[in-house]
């Protein structure tokens, strides 16, 4: 079924609780005693990030470490690991390999310190590899095929077989390979064909798995979930290893890639934008000859450029949580591009809101994308039986409960206003109304409750900076007051007392793109 078909059945099939969930009484009906399942934390797989050498910075590693502790991501995946600033790769006086992996130690070992794992993009080129002199983003990733594909499967296997040396066998089986990035974006990512991709992946394929049949490799890492059949057919036919099927999406109407962040975007009115293209994606799989595949959406947000304010706006923190919740357990990890804004494609920043898709500002200011991370990962493990669209209820093994929900609207206006003039300004959100919760059978006994919130100016760095007449540079002042402001402490707190028999019930007001966190600690005497 084509993919443009495909979405308009899911929006039929999930136009009227969405409906509901938009413009009816609202109600949020939970039952302590009915669990639905483990809660699926896909959404915490795996977070992005610039490129490989930006993690050699020591703020980059701080902040890393912050969202790793805040958010509790489990991977990180970046690009340009074989590029020439990270020094894997040349040869000597008679054409040679020779591989250096010191910044590559540097780098992965800070990693398995805070205990993440690195989700490994092979790419891209070393010049001293490349067929060809053609380069992406201002620190200029070769991204032409290799001159040798005999040495290029050399590169991969001897990476490989250090990192097995160094951090031991198990602990690479755990880890991903995917091999490139966004190869049917050519010119851009890529100068070679599909078939030259294909071949690119075989060979970097084959080598991993020489290593240790045991290792996760795949791809095709495509922009806009393409090469998705033609990639497992591939492989199926030539009998290529391939242990999950990666690809991208992003929720703008047009394009893929905005090299230096000098475009326009507009954020699509299609209430499946995203998460429609992981939907179909798994169904390619499923009907594929290799349903076993995981599937993995290697980069994922409301917006490809790197100069896109709804990064910075209070209405990204609904919208992740809305596509978060939309996609379910069709993906495996849904890796949010990116963590930090310390990230150079377009080239150095000079401003401390431009857009960027970070969680956090260059000075490591939260925005409110980062706490729709921080609040998912303050969700018990066991996911209880709900039936609104906008909300996740979990329980912990100690009896407390979570409930977080929003409300997504999206306010843009269309086709005659970009993303760039919209997001930029000043954007009161109006009411929703309000939303009752009930949460029937909770055990009795006394309980903390905390209510955390995000929204217009509420946890809104954004419009606190609008508010300091948007500087081109923050001092130390007004970053310690941005941060003191938009600090995440809860809303508030407050003890309730749930006798036997009874239900807890609470009603909350809610505006546009408001999201809320409600959590209901239960007291240990």
């Amino acid at each position: 079924m084509p993919r443009k078909e495909f979405r308009k059945m899911l929006a039929a099939a999930t136009g009227f609780l969405l409906t509901l969930t938009s413009y009816g009484q609202r109600a949020i009906e939970v039952n302590y005693n009915k669990p639905k399942g483990a809660m699926n934390t896909m959404f915490k797989e795996c977070v992005g990030a610039g490129r490989a050498n930006e993690g050699l910075r020591a703020d980059w590693q701080q902040q890393l470490a912050y969202v790793k502790e805040q958010c509790g991501f489990k991977y990180i995946r970046m690009h340009g690991l074989l590029t020439d600033d990270m020094a894997v790769y040349t040869t000597d006086s008679k054409g040679q390999p020779k591989y250096s992996f010191m910044y590559v130690d540097a780098l992965f070992d800070f990693l398995h310190s805070i205990g993440m794992k690195p989700f490994v993009e092979l790419g891209f080129m070393p010049n001293a590899l490349a067929s060809g002199p053609e380069t992406i983003f201002w620190w200029k990733g070769n991204v032409t095929p290799p001159r040798d594909y005999e040495k290029w499967a050399g590169l991969v296997e001897n990476l490989v077989r250090h990192f097995e040396e160094r951090y031991g066998e198990e602990e690479v089986k755990t880890w991903y390979f995917e091999v490139w990035n966004e190869p049917n974006l050519s010119p851009g990512f890529w100068t070679g064909s599909q078939a030259d991709y294909f071949k690119l992946y075989q060979y970097a394929a084959n080598a991993v798995k020489k290593v240790n049949k045991a290792y996760r490799v795949g791809g095709p890492g495509t922009a806009g979930a393409a090469w998705e059949p033609e990639m497992i057919d591939f492989c199926h036919k030539n009998n290529i290893p391939i242990d999950f099927i990666s690809t991208h999406a992003y929720g703008v109407k047009q394009g893929f890639l905005d090299e230096f962040g000098q475009g326009g975007t507009v954020l699509s009115k299609d209430s499946l934008s995203v998460s429609g293209d992981v939907m179909q994606s798994r169904k390619e799989i499923s009907e594929s000859a290799m349903k076993h595949l995981e599937l993995h959406y290697t980069e994922w947000s409301s917006s490809y450029t790197p100069a896109d304010p709804l990064h910075d706006s209070y209405h990204e923190a609904a919208y992740i949580l809305d596509k978060l919740k939309q996609v379910g357990d069709a993906a495996q990890s849904m890796s949010y591009w990116v963590f930090t804004d310390i990230f150079e494609e377009p080239g150095p920043r000079f401003t401390p809101f431009h857009g960027g898709f970070g969680l956090l500002t260059i000075q490591g200011i939260n925005k409110p994308a980062f706490y729709a991370y921080q609040y998912l990962n303050k969700l018990g493990g066991t996911e209880l039986v709900n039936t609104d669209t906008r909300s996740w209820a979990c329980k912990n093994e100690q009896g407390d409960v979570q409930l977080l929900l929003w409300d997504f609207t999206n306010t843009h206006p269309g086709d005659s206003v970009h993303n760039q003039k919209y997001y930029i300004q000043d954007l009161p959100a109006k009411s929703k109304g309000s939303v009752k919760i009930n949460i029937s059978n909770i055990p009795a006994g006394n309980y903390t409750m905390e209510v955390y919130k995000v929204g217009y100016r509420i946890n809104d760095a954004h419009t606190a900076y609008i508010d300091m007449g948007r500087p081109d540079q923050l001092n130390k002042h007004q970053v310690r007051q941005l941060k003191n402001e938009n600090h995440g402490s809860p809303v508030f707190t407050g003890r309730i007392s749930v006798k036997s028999g009874k239900d807890f019930s609470h009603e909350l007001d809610i505006r546009e793109n408001d999201v809320v966190l409600v959590k209901l600690i239960k007291s240990k005497k």
